[in-house]
């Protein structure tokens, strides 16, 4: 898909300009036509050559976005100078960018959710699910304060485990830096002392030696090697079949499978409730939560509750046959749906698993915890036995 820019009137004289999406020329007078737009000037976009890391806009930034966006349509102003302030308010250009770009597509006849469509990099199936059904309804205002507060629940539940796995993985991380630097500068030293006695060194010993000369001469291409590892795992993950094999293997893993089930039951409850209430169809929602689940595995099974429910089942039945959800969750979806009440009711169990998923978390590290000092002591302790054996024997020789 090649990229246009354009200059257009309209029946009433009133000029527009922006950017479309096209397979060629052709194609793009064709989409302007449809939207009864005159065309001044139609140009393909010249290439632009940029090198970013990911789309630089912060789920912080896209949460505070949404949230005064809401704020602007509640006080009654128009959505187009909604738009306007909140680009001239942009602290981050890159999120400046796309709502100047979303602003000229809604001038160019577009309604909002098609506009937000255009950046699926930056707004998702859900964003632009729940607002596509908020302009249909005549409810945009409400819908963007539900998905702010949707996406504000989510930042705070990353923002937990964050900070709960922080301490982990800087005591791992530390404990790797101190062995490399003991294997690379201080075993040597004992090494070139131990040459000088001219006697034969402790099998322990002399494995600790064998690896510090070994880091020492090919370090550079370990550092090279462990890059390249890093690049090939992102690569096999992109494979659908590696991805859904590994998610497998992280649901049977103790404490971090019980998280995973937790924290994708609570996305799960939160997304779909949010949709039901928004007025979108079962089906079209569960087609939003499973591209938004972030597992394989949860992935599938959200897919074979879709067939069930296209088969006339009742969600509840094809909940309990992919056995990924909780009972208690399964027979809450069940009554919500026989009330009327599903929406609510997940959301209701959203919040129950939020606070399921704190105390995942905190069993998670107190499990792992444990594991690292246990490592790392073992790895240090060892060390420090090995280099100082020679020590002993010696000692034991000269008493001899």
């Amino acid at each position: 898909m090649a990229e246009f820019l354009y200059k257009a009137q309209n029946a009433q004289g009133n000029n527009f300009e922006g950017t479309l999406e096209a397979k060629d020329k052709a194609e793009a007078e064709a989409l302007l036509m449809r939207r009864r737009l005159t065309i001044v000037k139609l140009k393909k976009k010249p290439m632009e050559i940029k090198l970013n890391i990911g789309n630089g806009i912060k789920h912080e930034d896209l949460t505070r976005f949404t949230r005064m966006f809401s704020s602007m349509c509640s006080a009654g102003l128009p959505m187009l100078q909604c738009l306007n302030i909140l680009e001239e308010q942009c602290e981050n250009p890159a999120l400046k960018d796309v709502v100047h770009k979303v602003t000229q597509s809604i001038n160019g006849g577009s309604s909002l959710a098609d506009a937000l469509a255009q950046h699926p990099k930056v707004f998702d199936s859900l964003y632009c699910n729940m607002v596509a059904a908020g302009e249909a309804g005549g409810i945009l205002e409400g819908i963007l304060a539900r998905l702010a507060e949707t996406m504000e629940n989510s930042m705070r539940l990353k923002r937990k485990v964050k900070k709960a796995l922080t301490y982990p993985v800087m005591v791992i991380i530390v404990g790797i830096v101190v062995v490399i630097a003991l294997m690379t500068f201080v075993v040597p030293t004992f090494a070139e002392q131990f040459a000088a006695l001219d006697a034969e060194l402790p099998a322990p010993t002399q494995v600790v030696m064998n690896i510090s000369d070994f880091l020492r001469d090919n370090g550079g291409f370990l550092f090279l090697a462990v890059i390249a590892l890093g690049i090939a795992w992102k690569l096999v993950m992109k494979v659908p079949a590696a991805q859904f094999a590994f998610d497998k293997f992280m649901l049977k893993v103790p404490k971090i499978g019980d998280l995973t089930i937790k924290s994708s039951t609570a996305s799960f409850s939160r997304t779909l409730g949010t949709l039901l209430n928004a007025g979108v169809s079962v089906m079209d929602a569960l087609k939003v939560v499973a591209s938004t689940a972030g597992n394989k595995v949860v992935e599938q099974a959200i897919g074979k509750i879709s067939i069930g429910i296209a088969g006339g089942k009742s969600i509840a039945d094809p909940m309990t046959e992919v056995g990924i959800f909780p009972p208690m969750v399964i027979q809450m979806t069940g009554v919500g749906e026989k009330t009327g009440n599903l929406g609510g009711m997940l959301l209701k169990l959203a919040d129950f698993y939020d606070e399921e998923v704190d105390a995942a978390v905190d069993a998670v590290v107190g499990m792992i915890e444990p594991l690292i000092i246990v490592f790392l002591g073992g790895a240090v302790g060892g060390l420090l036995i090995a280099m100082y054996m020679p020590m002993f024997s010696m000692g034991d020789a000269i008493k001899g």
